[in-house]
């Protein structure tokens, strides 16, 4: 067959995808804002820009091949072709405008019941967040031009092959796609792998590269904003409708059930996040709510089209129950995840990967029983294997383009600028001008100095 179709784009399917694309767009800045939150007043320009920066960096190269890497004609069942849809070359053809005369449908490059293009733009809000989510990692002490070099080598060497392997099925968004999709047949439905897991294995490897922070893990870092926190996971969790139920590529009855298992299983990682902390803490903390948001947010990604109501609520008590626990592992093994992506995202993600092996239900959209309903242990191992694979291949190929980077640019900000703050050393900014406020003074009120 040739692929994309040509012929008529159903407009509901096509309104719809057109929304989630923005949906997803929007959860960068509200990934910007979570970040920022996190981190000290003298680094929150930088971890906004770091996101912000990906934005710019990865969608440039997306237009240009990277959607041909991704949805190309697959090449040895690792990527594909890079040229042949070059500039988003043949994907613009056809008449956009159809037949006045005759009345005909517009004919134009589908994928699906959309337009190539749309799917284009919704596919590019995937890969700019996925290279985002690993700049949590390496707060306060990465220079913002060596990340903009890492973000693009990241996206051209591991996201684009990966996505091909995960998200182009033949037939239906490639011509002849990638090896998981097709051949390993582990469902993913929008990004458990492809996203998080591969994220959050490469923040824990730039991490490991990067080094420690200054004083860490003795020193505090305390978020110094945690409404901008809360304000960031409510951002993801309303783009989030779009990631997973965007990934239906329609308005149907698929798009409904992801978007309620995404409901579900949130709500369910949140309050088992609460109840950890309430449990070895003695509180609940805003912080951890926002944290149990996200982490029930990845878990249920790869898995919100293969499982019922009951299976998104085992699924997000579980994420958010683990999640909890395991961001004290940085402290265990002595590597510095400033704002917990391997614990969130790295372990969420393989906690959402694996369990769809467990409680996948053929009642659900992708038509699959896991081990408890009874459909053995096939499932679980595709599961294991894609989850396995995309963390092997992530680790090695971010260790070799961190070393490299480290060894001839370099990463890390000087001691010195790390003290000062990444904000003022690498931006020539601050985001609050203290020394403007104490000088101020507002009638009927006192200032900072006068008090």
């Amino acid at each position: 067959m040739e692929f994309p179709t040509i012929g008529a784009p159903d407009t509901g399917d096509t309104a719809w995808l057109l929304i989630s694309a923005a949906l997803v767009l929007l959860m960068t800045p509200g990934l910007a804002f979570f970040y920022g939150g996190m981190v000290r007043a003298k680094s929150v320009l930088n971890m906004i820009m770091m996101s912000m920066g990906a934005m710019g960096v990865v969608g440039i190269l997306w237009v240009l091949f990277g959607y041909s890497m991704a949805f190309g004609e697959d090449r040895g069942g690792v990527v594909g072709d890079p040229f042949q849809y070059f500039g988003l070359s043949g994907l613009f053809g056809g008449s956009y405008l159809g037949d006045a005369e005759t009345g005909a449908a517009a004919a134009i490059p589908l994928v699906g019941t959309i337009p190539a293009v749309v799917f284009v733009a919704f596919q590019a809000m995937f890969a700019i967040i996925t290279v985002a989510l690993i700049s949590g990692a390496v707060a306060d002490r990465l220079r913002f031009g060596p990340w903009l070099v890492f973000a693009g080598l990241w996206a051209v060497i591991v996201y684009f092959p990966v996505a091909h392997w995960v998200f182009a099925f033949d037939g239906v968004t490639a011509e002849n796609g990638g090896w998981i999709a097709n051949q390993l047949k582990a469902i993913d439905f929008a990004g458990g792998t492809a996203v998080h897991i591969n994220a959050g294995v490469a923040g824990l490897v730039l991490a490991i590269v990067l080094g420690k922070r200054r004083g860490w893990p003795t020193t505090p870092f305390r978020p110094h904003n945690l409404p901008f926190v809360m304000l960031g996971a409510a951002l993801l969790w309303f783009g989030w409708f779009g990631f997973n139920a965007g990934s239906a590529l329609g308005a149907n009855g698929v798009a409904g059930a992801t978007f309620i298992t995404t409901v579900v299983a949130t709500c369910a990682a949140m309050l088992a996040w609460l109840l950890v902390e309430r449990l070895r803490d003695g509180h609940a903390t805003t912080l951890g709510a926002a944290s149990g948001i996200v982490a029930g947010l990845v878990a249920i990604t790869p898995a919100c089209s293969s499982v019922n109501v009951l299976g998104a609520l085992f699924i997000g008590v579980v994420a958010g129950a683990l999640c909890a626990l395991a961001v004290g592992l940085k402290y265990r093994f002595g590597f510095d995840d400033s704002l917990d992506v391997v614990g969130v995202h790295l372990v969420g993600g393989l906690v959402g990967t694996l369990l769809v092996g467990l409680v996948a239900t053929e009642e659900a959209p992708a038509g699959v029983d896991g081990l408890f309903y009874g459909g053995g242990i096939d499932q679980l191992w595709r599961q294991a294997v894609g989850a396995g694979a995309v963390l092997l291949y992530s680790l090695v190929a971010t260790t070799v383009i961190a070393l490299v980077l480290k060894y001839t640019i370099g990463l890390r900000v000087s001691d010195e600028a790390e003290a000062v703050g990444v904000d003022e050393a690498e931006h020539a900014e601050n985001a609050y001008d203290f020394a403007a406020l104490a000088g101020s003074s507002v009638p009927g009120r006192v200032t900072v100095r006068e008090a």
